[in-house]
């Protein structure tokens, strides 16, 4: 009995270890974000855009979609 109480124990360790860890990757994600200005922001998705324009329809067509 005393057995399976430790494994419920660890399970419960290892839980809230991950909880832990995906707290600290968002914070350090939503801090990046932040840190960018608004004019970076900006720049970004226009660079995002142009590259998403530029690319021509026949490029967008997959092998599968060929009849030929």
């Amino acid at each position: 009995m005393r057995r399976r109480m430790r494994w419920w124990k660890v399970l419960g360790l290892a839980g809230l270890a991950g909880v832990a860890a995906s707290g600290v990757v968002i914070a350090r994600a939503e801090r990046r974000r932040r840190a960018y200005t608004p004019e970076e922001i900006r720049a970004r998705l226009r660079d995002r855009h142009a590259e998403a324009s530029s690319v021509s329809p026949a490029d967008s067509v997959s092998p599968a979609d060929d009849d030929g």
